[in-house]
């Protein structure tokens, strides 16, 4: 894929990635409005219910305490209204005493009229003043008329008493009832009378008895008397309950705002309506009459005043006559973070949608240029193939005209050499067409490895001693410490000899000058480790990340007797993989490279 391709690739998906980043961004503000608006319509909510639960608690309290006055006020009432009933009864009694004085003095007064043709009554005044001091009774005139009675037709009499002189008079000494009867009705000049004293027209401590218990009981009804509102609610044609409610109302409104308030029935309360909308935030709680702050309760610890926008208030007692005199406001100064806190069933599935996409690009972008890289790769390893195929094909093509030579022909020496050299150079093609079916065969998972007791101590020196040839070609020096005491392990002996073959071979081809290598086994804890250590070129860190990619070859700069496919090493891991084993390698730059080879010994899993 060309540069141009993978620019065009990338800018594509760049821009989707931001309309994608750019469609949460707004749907995140849009939803956040949204609940920022729920939340402030459920704070709203629960404050007007929680004013009239407050309100309520007051009037219920108030009720409360008016029962026990009704209480209290009934059981006096009862007491009055037994007193009443008693005191009824009482005047009762003696009115009906009174009544038979009463009837006694009318039935004696009866019975003097019949007796006597004039009856008249005179006070005891004037009885004790000129009749009964004897010496006066010459005072005493009497002046008779005569009428008609023109009902029934008859003459009627009557006596007028009366004193020619007036002298000081003498106070009554009882209440008996006196009557001048007069009976010479013949010769009305004459003395013809006498004086009767009949029993009392009423027994005066009756009355006065009769009157003390009526303006008790007076007064006592007067205390009876319905209250000022109730008068307001008879004049005015109202329910007493309804007159009752607006006093109630006055008299607490009269109170402090301060009394007037339970605050743990106030907080429990807006708890309480909070967690029913689902809000189980901590909150400020204000309470202030007339501007005047008078109760804060502070559930977050000091903080700034809260935002304009933080803040939910609502009137208290609007009940009352006039202004409401409360103002209730609760805060919630992270509001922000609580908002937020709700929308997180929004965050995680748009976070991981986000992050897979980002993922995903930069999957697709790593693997557009692994792949282009491994094209890349493929195509030096195709040139390097044709010119390690080229030249053994061109080596045995020259061989087998030479051979084709008469003179050559004749001379058995050089037959023989050319035929080793045809020999050794199709041993060689042969190698390289193995190593190539062997990277085939393990892409493919088809490669059979066998499970045979393998003798590491006895394979390293088999492959040492093969490889010795071409370590005297380049003049290096081999140091060997077999020190494992237990080399068995389970593996391929084949397989494993390749993996010695590799490590030896590029320690000999990566080495500027003549190759110092060092092999080593040795035993740690249940497992084998193989050692192979040059003085070569070296690697950075980052080549050492690459090394057991296929088609991966170290840049020699300017050694140029380096051949390869760049297999090797990535043949070399998938196998030691396989094995249950692992490879390290330990590198520093024009310095050399270290490789350890870890199996597990035979029962042994690593």
């Amino acid at each position: 894929m060309k540069q141009k391709s993978i620019t065009v690739i990338i800018g594509l998906m760049s821009i989707a990635l931001l309309g994608v980043m750019a469609m949460q961004y707004f749907f995140i503000r849009d939803s956040f409005r949204q609940k920022s608006q729920l939340f402030d319509e459920a704070v709203n909510a629960s404050l007007s219910t929680v004013a009239s639960k407050v309100e309520k608690h007051e009037v219920m309290a108030f009720a409360k305490t008016q029962q026990k006055s009704n209480q209290e006020k009934y059981e006096r009432e009862q007491k009055r209204l037994e007193e009443q009933i008693n005191i009824q009864k009482q005047i009762e009694s003696l009115r009906v005493r009174q009544y038979e004085t009463q009837q006694k003095f009318k039935d004696a007064e009866d019975h003097l009229k019949m007796s006597y043709p004039i009856v008249v009554s005179i006070e005891n005044s004037f009885y004790e003043t000129y009749i009964r001091r004897t010496r006066y009774n010459y005072l005493v005139k009497l002046k008779i008329s005569q009428g008609i009675n023109y009902e029934d037709n008859a003459v009627d009499n009557s006596i007028e008493v009366y004193a020619v002189e007036k002298i000081a008079q003498v106070d009554g000494k009882d209440d008996s009832s006196r009557y001048l009867a007069y009976y010479n009705l013949y010769d009305l000049n004459a003395i013809g009378f006498t004086i009767k004293t009949l029993p009392p027209r009423a027994d005066m401590k009756l009355a006065l008895r009769i009157h003390e218990l009526e303006r008790k009981l007076k007064l006592t009804q007067l205390n009876d008397a319905a209250n000022l509102y109730d008068s307001i609610a008879v004049m005015g044609g109202k329910k007493t309950d309804v007159i009752e409610d607006f006093a109630a109302s006055i008299e607490l409104s009269k109170k402090p705002l301060k009394e007037r308030i339970n605050l743990p029935f106030l907080e429990r309360e807006i708890s309480k309506e909070l967690l029913n909308r689902d809000i189980t935030s901590e909150f400020n709680i204000e309470v202030r009459e007339n501007n005047n702050l008078i109760y804060n309760i502070n559930t977050l610890g000091e903080l700034d005043k809260p935002q304009k926008h933080n803040s939910y208030s609502t009137l208290l007692f609007q009940g009352d006559l006039g202004n409401a005199p409360g103002k209730l406001t609760i805060s919630f100064p992270n509001k922000k973070n609580i908002i937020m806190d709700n929308m997180g069933y929004l965050f995680f599935p748009m976070g991981a949608l986000l992050v897979l996409l980002i993922g995903c690009f930069a999957y697709t972008l790593t693997t557009i240029y692994r792949q282009k890289k491994i094209s890349e790769m493929k195509t030096d390893f195709i040139n390097n193939m044709t010119h390690e195929f080229k030249t053994p094909v061109a080596t045995i093509m020259i061989a087998s005209e030479s051979l084709r030579d008469p003179e050559i022909i004749t001379d058995q020496k050089r037959v023989n050499r050319l035929a080793n050299i045809i020999y050794d150079e199709n041993i060689r093609l042969g190698d390289h067409i193995e190593r190539v079916l062997n990277i085939a065969r393990l892409e493919k998972e088809n490669l059979k490895i066998d499970r045979i007791d393998v003798r590491i101590n006895e394979l390293t020196n088999a492959v040492l001693d093969s490889m010795n040839l071409q370590l005297q070609k380049s003049k290096g020096t081999l140091e060997v410490y077999l020190e494992a005491k237990e080399d068995t392990v389970i593996g391929d002996e084949l397989h494993l000899s390749n993996v010695l073959f590799n490590l030896v071979d590029n320690a000999i081809k990566y080495s500027r000058h003549a190759p110092h290598i060092v092999v080593k086994t040795h035993n740690h804890k249940n497992t084998i480790v193989i050692s192979v250590a040059d003085n070569g070129i070296g690697m950075t860190r980052e080549q050492q990340q690459k090394i057991f990619d296929q088609f991966y070859r170290i840049p020699t700069g300017n050694i140029h007797n380096v051949k390869g496919f760049g297999l090797g090493l990535s043949y070399v891991n998938d196998i030691i993989k396989r094995l249950d084993g692992r490879i390290q390698v330990k590198s520093e730059k024009d310095k050399g490279t270290h490789f350890d080879v870890t199996l597990p010994l035979k029962g042994y899993k690593l």
